[in-house]
C-alpha cells in the first residue's frame, strides 16, 4: 500500500497541468508567470532562461517543465533542457528514454537535433540530461555548453533549462553566466527566508539577470498550490 501511494504522489508531482488541465487555475497562473517574464525583458528579447530553486524538493522541475509548455502553448518553438546532471527528472515527467542527452552533447560530436526528443506538447522538444557525468559544473562552464546555446538557438525561440539547486551546487550558477535570465522557484512554508535571500546572493555574485521569483505551494481558497511572480 505505501509503494502504491508513493508512486501516485510521484505521478501527481509530475503532471503537467498547463498541458492536461489549460484551463485550471493552476495552468492560468503558469500563463502569469510566462507573461510577467516577457514583461521583465520588454527591452530585449528573452531567448534562453533556466530555473533553478534555492533548495531541493521546492518544485522547481515541475514548474520549469509547465512553464515550458506555456511558452510552447503560445506558439514559440521550444526547448526544455534538464541540465541538472546530477539527479535528472525531465526524461520521467515527458517519458522520454535518457540514454542519449545533453552529457553526449558535451563530450562528442552530435548536434542538437541528434538528441532532442519530440513530445506531446506542440512546438516543444525536450533534450534529457543523458548519462550522468563526473564533472557537471565544469561540462556546464564548457566552450561546448556555449556552442551547444548558440545551435539552440539557432533552431528555437526559447530554450528554457533545468538546473540543480543553488546552495547544492555551482551548476546553475556557471550556466546563469551564458542565459538571458533565471527564475527562482521557492516554496511556500518550506524554504527558509535566509536560503531564499543567499540563493538569489550567489546568482547575483554571478552576474544573473534575475527575472522573478515563483511562489510555489502557496494554500489559497479553491485551489492546493498557487504560482506567485514578482521582483
Amino acid at each position: 500500500m505505501v509503494r502504491k501511494k508513493n508512486k501516485t504522489m510521484q505521478t501527481r508531482a509530475r503532471s503537467l497541468i498547463a498541458n492536461d488541465n489549460p484551463k485550471s487555475p493552476i495552468a492560468e497562473q503558469f500563463r502569469t508567470i510566462r507573461t510577467n517574464i516577457q514583461f521583465s525583458s520588454v527591452d530585449t528579447e528573452l531567448e534562453s532562461m533556466l530555473v533553478t530553486s534555492a533548495s531541493p524538493s521546492e518544485g522547481k522541475s515541475i514548474t520549469t517543465a509547465n512553464t515550458a509548455v506555456v511558452f510552447a502553448q503560445q506558439g514559440k518553438k521550444v526547448l526544455l533542457v534538464d541540465a541538472d546532471l546530477r539527479k535528472p527528472t525531465i526524461h520521467y515527467t515527458f517519458r522520454v528514454d535518457n540514454t542519449f542527452g545533453l552529457s553526449n552533447y558535451l563530450v562528442s560530436q552530435h548536434s542538437v537535433l541528434d538528441l532532442v526528443r519530440g513530445s506531446d506538447v506542440e512546438n516543444l522538444d525536450v533534450l534529457p540530461c543523458g548519462p550522468i557525468p563526473p564533472n557537471p559544473s565544469e561540462l556546464l562552464g564548457s566552450q561546448k555548453m556555449e556552442k551547444f546555446l548558440e545551435e539552440a538557438k539557432e533552431i528555437y525561440d526559447m530554450v528554457i533549462f533545468d538546473t540543480p539547486p543553488v546552495l547544492a551546487v555551482a551548476d546553475s550558477q556557471v550556466l546563469s553566466r551564458i542565459v538571458d535570465g533565471v527564475l527562482l522557484v521557492v516554496r511556500s512554508k518550506q524554504t527558509e527566508q535566509e536560503a531564499a535571500i543567499k540563493a538569489k546572493e550567489q546568482l547575483e555574485q554571478s552576474k544573473a539577470n534575475i527575472l522573478g521569483v515563483v511562489l510555489n505551494d502557496r494554500d489559497v481558497k479553491y485551489s492546493n498550490y498557487y504560482y506567485y511572480y514578482g521582483r
